[in-house]
């Protein structure tokens, strides 16, 4: 049975919300005016001409210094100031990020879109603001995974593989079934490239194997569905294994731990 993968409003396959619905995005304001010694990871700073400028680094743990990128420009000052925390599965797009990303909002209308509100949650706090200010903040990823994949900001990884339209493809049915009984070629064929070419520019792109892959995507929403406190055979069943001793296997072998063991006990 053909497999029917989402789409976009315009028809066209949707290469992120497979991914955006496993991740979790955790959000801290922090204050725009404390100076030096804060974790905040994204800010939105405002030029003297009024120029907005998003910057956001994934991994930043120290505070903003001028002139590493993240740091206020000449005659910049800081509008909005956050530490976002990214955890799920669906992080692997986080790490396909570059260090840092500065976005002049002049040139992105789509984020100016839905900065312009995030600015106003913090400049007028009203009723509901926190969680207002939360929300905004986790369309404002959505919206920079999707410039980096457009503009090409990745060199290799997960946004560099969803960049390419026939790899994509390929990416999509792993993440949206994960349970089918995927092989090289089937892959090949759902991305229209030969077992060849298939295998060398997916290697290529994201920086690993086609099988490579699948394996490690199942072992991890294995993980997660277990957490979650759903049954090995049931959890080896969604992720396509043969049987829950092949699942018990492969999990050990990459976790260091049997899939029975309670999150707690594998600490």
């Amino acid at each position: 049975m053909p497999v029917a993968y989402r789409t976009s409003f315009n028809g066209r396959l949707d290469r992120l919300s497979s991914l955006i619905d496993r991740l979790r995005v955790n959000v801290a304001n922090v204050p725009a005016v404390s100076a030096g010694g804060d974790v905040a990871n994204l800010r939105i700073y405002q030029a003297g001409n009024g120029a907005l400028r998003l910057v956001f680094c994934p991994y930043g743990e120290e505070a903003p210094r001028e002139g590493d990128g993240m740091g206020p420009e000449p005659g910049e000052i800081t509008l909005v100031a956050a530490r976002i925390t990214i955890t799920g599965i669906g992080r692997q797009l986080i790490t396909a990020l570059p260090d840092c990303i500065s976005v002049p909002l002049a040139e992105e209308p789509y984020l100016n879109g839905v900065v312009t509100p995030l600015i106003e949650e913090v400049t007028l706090p009203r009723c509901g603001g926190q969680a207002a200010f939360q929300r905004l903040c986790e369309v404002v990823v959505i919206r920079l995974l999707r410039h980096a994949m457009e503009e090409g900001k990745a060199d290799t990884g997960l946004l560099n593989g969803l960049a390419h339209p026939r790899i994509a493809a390929a990416l999509v049915a792993i993440h949206e079934v994960p349970g089918e009984a995927w092989t090289l070629e089937k892959l090949a064929a759902t991305a229209g490239m030969s077992r060849t070419q298939f295998a060398v520019t997916f290697k290529e792109l994201v920086g690993t194997t086609p099988m490579g892959y699948l394996a490690n995507w199942r072992l991890d929403i294995a993980r997660a569905e277990l957490e979650a406190g759903r049954q090995v055979k049931a959890v080896a069943t969604l992720c396509g294994f043969a049987s829950p001793a092949a699942f018990s296997r492969a999990f050990t072998r990459r976790f260091g731990h049997s899939p029975k063991r309670r999150p707690a006990e594998a600490a």
